[in-house]
């Protein structure tokens, strides 16, 4: 029997850190506790780690410096944390590739919620998939490796959140989804999430394949509709 996920909880208050460790201990998940981003670097280096929920406001290195160094380094899920509930500062996370987003004060259950939302569209072994490869206009997208290769056969960084939505977008190619849509289909019922965080998504799918924004060949946007995958789809 396989072990439970191990999820890191990065916080310098000593009292959020208890409550949500034993709170997701208790709801069958393996949890750990730091308070800066040296202890987590620490953390790293020594154990197999299968989420981490990130503070934005951290002594020293803050949380969007520490979300933007992890997603450069490895694939490891990222649910931000922070009392901060202005729109640009779930905008900003969502750019440099966290997952998720919840914001202070928050119920704990919520929080459980989305960790296993994200789990299971980012986690392998919790929603393991034959391989599959989807090319279109060049490029393809692995859904083994969870990877996105180049027109050369090259991989390129893609966030968590990016890849659920193009993996959506590829899969319906030439339907037009809502943003309403998008969001079930890459989060769930349960998401709370705001238009703007598709927006995002899209823009920076856009830039990663070379899709110029004013006039887009490959992600075209549909006046009040949404989104739609303007090219064909070849599936191996």
């Amino acid at each position: 029997m396989s072990e439970p996920p191990h999820i890191v909880v990065v916080d310098d208050d000593r009292q959020t850190r208890t409550l949500l460790t034993d709170y997701l201990q208790n709801n069958g998940l393996r949890a750990t506790a730091v308070a800066d981003a040296a202890m987590l670097d620490r953390l790293l280096a020594s154990q197999r780690l299968d989420l981490v929920v990130l503070d934005l406001m951290l002594p020293g290195e803050d949380g969007l410096s520490v979300c933007r160094r992890l997603r450069a380094e490895n694939r490891l899920p990222i649910v931000m944390l922070t009392a901060r509930a202005a729109e640009v500062d779930r905008i900003v996370g969502l750019e440099i590739g966290a997952d998720d987003y919840v914001v202070k004060p928050f119920h704990p259950r919520e929080l459980l919620a989305r960790i296993r939302n994200v789990l299971r569209r980012c986690t392998p072994h919790c929603n393991p998939v034959e391989r599959t490869r989807y090319r279109f206009a060049g490029w393809t997208l692995d859904t083994a490796s969870r990877n996105l290769l180049d027109p050369n056969g090259q991989p390129q960084p893609v966030a968590g959140a990016e890849y659920d939505l193009l993996f959506v977008l590829v899969t319906n190619a030439y339907r037009v989804l809502s943003r309403d849509q998008l969001i079930e289909l890459t989060k769930g019922r349960e998401a709370q999430a705001f238009d703007r965080s598709v927006d995002v998504q899209v823009s920076r799918l856009r830039q990663r394949l070379g899709d110029d924004a004013r006039e887009p060949r490959i992600i075209k946007s549909v006046y009040s509709k949404g989104y739609v995958l303007a090219t064909s789809v070849e599936v191996e």
